[in-house]
């Protein structure tokens, strides 16, 4: 049986068109032979030999594989690894080593995608730099670019800083690579676009541009608008500055990207890739407006109405995910939106945009559904925000819409407060003509109602009830003193109507939920006593069984506590309810206009 070195000698001799397919199989078993045993040196050795130069130039990159695996594993010293991939890319040809480095990175090891990726990209810019042809260049680029963020988007995203810090699995530091690997490319294209004389053609300008700014989009949407940016030291921010930096650079002004849709109200569903481009440009303008990335380069030309009209659209695609990171992202857009906004300025035109309706309602969403308490309480500081833009005519719009659509109590509660700071000259100053009058009296009607009538659960919706009854209470007040908004009679007849309805409902849920808590009270003193008596006749306590006793999911303390809660909350209505009645008795007095 021949030895290795009757094989060397046997390759020494053949031509380089004459290998074969065995002869590159063989060659790649016996290297990898080599770097399972820790004989790397050896491998080294046999490839940088002078006498071995023909073989290596003819097979040398069937061995690439093997060699960039033993490298980014990390088992050994790699460095007798890392300069036999250097000889071999040095020596073969530049197409061929390209395929199989990027057969390497296409087809990485889940376990080591990082390493891989941050070993390869390197090496692949100098080989991709090498190609002969200009075709070659710019479908070697795009080949590259698109593998990578494959790869990257393989990897889980640190979501804190410290998780940043460590980077485990290496994703920060693909990052860094991914701009360090096209900033040559950036910079051909850039010197095509200011005219500057150039070795390769326009039509792989143009390849190499359409790549990367494929690339650049990509990356706003994974990972960056997954990733929390922790500041200018962050690998994230940096990442996310060399992303707006080559945009306007190679491709157009950030203001036109983000506002090349203005003033659109309605359009057909967007498609999934559709939609993933428009997460990117959410992640755009979150990058812009918030962490003020790259803001220096935009103009201070448009309106901050303007802005937000264009930026809800983002926002509304934002907030109607339920990732963490996607929903912070949408209400800091929102907030940094609103903010600049004057108060009381928005017209009722406004409401009328598709994301004016929707976004709202997924503040509601947020509000009423996240489990998160930190993202539910910037929901709730976002909503107020929005309210306060609107003028006098788009508020009133929106009290109505939300009165009539939403059935959460909290929101309810939430949009009546909102309506008595309009109603109050202290909070609002100059009360507006569409708080006053009919148009008053039409938000009351939608006010001043229980929804199941006499039936309704008062405890769940004791935000609204509270709320209303404080708003009646201080228009009661109010109206009698004045007079001077014609609504006097009509408030009274509400009032009555409302008053009666709500007394009845007070009655029957003060003694339901008393009966409740008797019941309640009597099945522990049952049960105390059966735990009494087993215990003094030694009979296991597991097998007392009361008979009529209420299941719950809540524990009987957590049971007493909302019992007890339900009747000092009706309590308090009450106590309302008797001060409405008493403003009531003298409605007589006042003037009617």
């Amino acid at each position: 049986m021949p030895t290795f070195q009757d094989v060397l000698e046997k390759w020494r001799k053949t031509p380089e068109h004459k290998f074969k397919q065995k002869d590159r199989d063989l060659c790649e078993q016996m290297s990898s032979a080599c770097l399972e045993q820790g004989e790397s040196e050896k491998v080294l050795d046999f490839i940088t030999e002078k006498e071995n130069q023909g073989v290596v130039k003819a097979m040398g990159v069937c061995l690439l594989g093997p060699l960039v695996k033993e490298v980014v594993k990390k088992r050994r010293n790699p460095v007798h690894c890392q300069a036999a991939v250097t000889h071999i890319v040095e020596t073969c040809k530049p197409k061929d080593v390209f395929s199989a480095l990027l057969s390497q990175l296409e087809n990485c090891d889940p376990g080591v995608i990082g390493e891989t990726v941050i070993y390869l990209l390197p090496i692949l810019q100098k080989v991709v730099m090498r190609l002969g042809d200009c075709t070659g260049l710019g479908n070697g680029v795009g080949a590259v670019l698109e593998a990578a963020q494959k790869q990257m988007s393989r990897l889980p995203v640190p979501y804190t800083q410290q998780q940043e810090k460590t980077d485990v699995h290496g994703l920060c530091r693909c990052c860094s690579v991914l701009l360090d690997f096209t900033q040559p490319f950036v910079e051909m294209v850039q010197r095509d676009k200011a005219g500057r004389m150039s070795s390769v053609k326009g039509p792989v300008i143009g390849k190499l541009q359409a790549d990367i700014v494929k690339l650049c989009m990509m990356s706003l949407r994974e990972p960056l608008l997954q990733a929390v940016l922790n500041g200018p030291d962050s690998a994230f921010w940096n990442f996310a500055s060399g992303i707006m930096a080559i945009l306007p650079v190679i491709h157009k002004p950030l203001s036109v990207l983000l506002f090349r849709r203005a003033g659109r109200r309605g359009e057909e569903p967007l498609s999934k890739a559709a939609t993933h481009a428009e997460e990117s440009y959410a992640c755009l303008a979150y990058l812009l407006f918030v962490q003020l990335i790259a803001m220096e380069t935009f103009p201070k030309i448009f309106s901050p109405a303007f802005v937000l009209q264009c930026n809800m659209d983002y926002v509304s695609l934002l907030l109607s995910r339920k990732d963490e990171s996607w929903l912070s992202k949408g209400l800091e857009l929102c907030e940094k939106s609103l903010e600049p906004v004057e108060d009381g300025s928005l017209p009722v035109e406004m409401l009328e945009l598709r994301s004016f309706y929707t976004a709202p309602q997924h503040l509601v969403e947020i509000m009423t559904d996240c489990p998160m308490k930190h993202v539910k309480t910037k929901g709730l500081h976002v909503f107020q925000l929005f309210i306060d833009k609107l003028n006098g005519e788009a508020k009133h719009r929106f009290f109505r819409c939300m009165l009539k659509t939403s059935q959460h109590a909290g929101v309810q509660g939430h949009v009546i407060k909102n309506i008595r700071n309009q109603v109050d000259p202290a909070k609002s100053g100059k009360v507006s003509c569409w708080f006053s009058g009919e148009h008053l009296l039409c938000l009351l009607r939608l006010v001043l109602c229980l929804p199941q009538g006499a039936q309704s659960d008062l405890l769940n919706g004791m935000d609204r009830v509270m709320e209303s009854l404080n708003l009646l209470r201080f228009l009661l007040i109010k109206e009698k003193e004045q007079s001077t908004t014609g609504v006097w009679v009509e408030l009274c007849v509400l009032s009555e109507g409302y008053v009666k309805v709500l007394r009845a409902c007070l009655n029957m849920s003060r003694s339901y939920y008393s009966a409740e808590l008797k019941t309640l009270t009597e099945n522990r003193r049952n049960k105390a006593r059966a735990i009494r008596e087993a215990v003094k006749m030694k009979k296991p306590v597991s097998e007392i069984n009361l008979k009529d006793q209420k299941l719950s999911s809540m524990s009987e303390e957590e049971q007493h506590q909302v019992f007890q809660c339900a009747l000092v909350t009706f309590d308090l209505m009450d106590s309302l309810v008797v001060r409405i009645e008493e403003l009531m008795e003298n409605r007589g007095d006042a003037q009617e206009p």
